[in-house]
């Protein structure tokens, strides 16, 4: 299994940037596949997560209605489009499947990308 993050950067607060996550070793259809977040100094947060099978979508309180996971078969990728950037978003973003989804949330995971840096700062 090997998870390959890409499309973090520098944006302005309120700006927009998509992360991708491209999967090998497994289809991703076939396991609860999401992204996590960690900060300087907080505790590391599942952010947005989307279940085997049917495809369910589960969102952390913070980046509800703002966020949008979703899926590419053809192309075995997974993608988080980040909208309305504040800077709290500021973070090293980790794509992560054969998650656990608990209660609505993400919550753990077995298999690790390497993270990408997002930034939101004016």
């Amino acid at each position: 299994v090997q998870l390959v993050e890409s499309g973090g950067g520098l944006v302005q607060p309120g700006g927009s940037l998509r992360l991708s996550c491209a999967a090998s070793g497994f289809t991703l259809d076939y396991a609860a596949t999401g992204w996590f977040r960690q900060a300087p100094g907080k505790e590391h947060e599942g952010v947005s997560c989307i279940s085997a099978g049917n495809g369910s979508t589960y969102y952390s309180d913070s980046v509800k209605g703002r966020f949008t996971i979703f899926r590419d078969k053809t192309k075995n990728t997974m993608y988080l489009q980040m909208n309305s950037l504040k800077p709290e978003d500021t973070a090293v973003y980790y794509c992560a499947a054969d998650i656990r989804i608990l209660k609505g949330y993400c919550s753990g995971a077995n298999y690790w990308g390497q993270g990408t840096q997002v930034t939101v700062s004016s």
